[in-house]
């Protein structure tokens, strides 16, 4: 396939999405991870909200793009609250994944990485009930943006 082409390849993933600086940060964990709650706080940050729950993702050229499922577009749930209604984006070139988990190395070894539609996603794993959890996405995608490997 060459850089030009569209393989028009497309997946929904249980995740939450946010743009920070207007790229795409995608949350994966197991339900009841935190995955919202994170979204929350980078929310209250300055991220700005792509999809809560399920992530539309598609491959455009060189990129994967996220986006709201129709049904779920500016909605965010906020355990004790609900379903509270939100700015959100779309269209968010994906550039991190964060795989939340309880137990996180200190010093990961190797460069972590994903694949996803066929195209390797940087990735780091984070407890997203640290208190430091959403600074440390942000590093993380500073880290990216500037062209440094997640190690």
């Amino acid at each position: 396939m060459s850089d030009s082409d569209d393989s028009g390849e497309a997946t929904i993933l249980h995740a939450t999405a946010v743009a920070i600086a207007g790229v795409g940060l995608l949350i994966r964990g197991n339900s009841g991870s935190g995955k919202s709650d994170l979204a929350l706080r980078l929310i209250d940050r300055g991220a700005v909200l792509v999809s809560d729950d399920q992530v539309a993702i598609r491959r455009a050229d060189q990129a994967l793009l996220l986006s709201p499922p129709a049904s779920l577009a500016g909605k965010l749930e906020v355990r004790s609250l609900g379903i509270l209604q939100c700015e959100h984006v779309s269209g968010v070139e994906l550039k991190l994944v964060i795989d939340l988990k309880d137990q996180v190395d200190r010093y990961p070894m190797d460069r972590q990485l994903m694949i996803l539609l066929g195209m390797e996603i940087p990735s780091c794993t984070l407890d997203a009930m640290e208190t430091s959890a959403a600074i440390k996405a942000e590093l993380a995608m500073q880290r990216i943006m500037q062209g440094a490997i997640i190690s």
